[in-house]
């Protein structure tokens, strides 16, 4: 399969460094927010908002990890990895790509079983075929494909992280 690349590691950073920003900007009033990293890869990119965030302002971060099956959401438990209450607190649920907004549909059900200040979403990249009414406040790249065509986002510790169409 042809891969064709929309963002290599420093695009990424870029990126990122821009969210981080706005996410700021947007709760510049809170004093902790609590980053949802939806696995594996919303947990990297989270993992990345998280440093960012915090050399901003030393604003303080949580990362809490969740996991879903996202090919059958309802097929197993959808697990929020923390204990802590998200009661009267920002949470904001980080993924990769954002397709259908199936998954951030899905990963909003442990979030409101509290009664959280305010939630918001980030995707890196946000192809728009959405058919879930879950639209992301803060986005890296929107763009426009086709339903046959597949993002995909590889976060490498070492070496160079990448976006590609496929």
């Amino acid at each position: 399969m042809k891969r064709v690349s929309i963002l290599n590691s420093g695009d990424i950073q870029q990126k990122t460094v821009r969210i981080a920003y706005q996410i700021v900007e947007n709760n510049y009033d809170e004093k902790e927010l609590i980053l949802v990293g939806i696995k594996p890869n919303g947990l990297k990119y989270a993992s990345q908002l998280k440093k960012q965030i915090e050399s901003i302002n030393g604003i303080k971060v949580r990362l809490i990890a969740l996991s879903l099956n996202k090919d059958n959401p309802l097929g197993q438990e959808i697990v929020l990895e923390d204990t802590v209450s998200l009661n009267g607190k920002t949470v904001i649920v980080v993924d990769d790509v954002a397709n259908t907004g199936k998954t951030m549909y899905y990963a909003l059900k442990p979030i409101m079983e509290f009664s959280p200040k305010k939630v918001q979403a980030v995707v890196l990249v946000d192809r728009q075929h959405k058919l879930f009414p879950v639209t992301p406040d803060f986005v890296g790249l929107s763009l426009s494909t086709t339903l046959q065509e597949h993002i995909l986002v590889e976060f490498k510790e070492k070496g160079e992280s990448a976006a590609y169409l496929m």
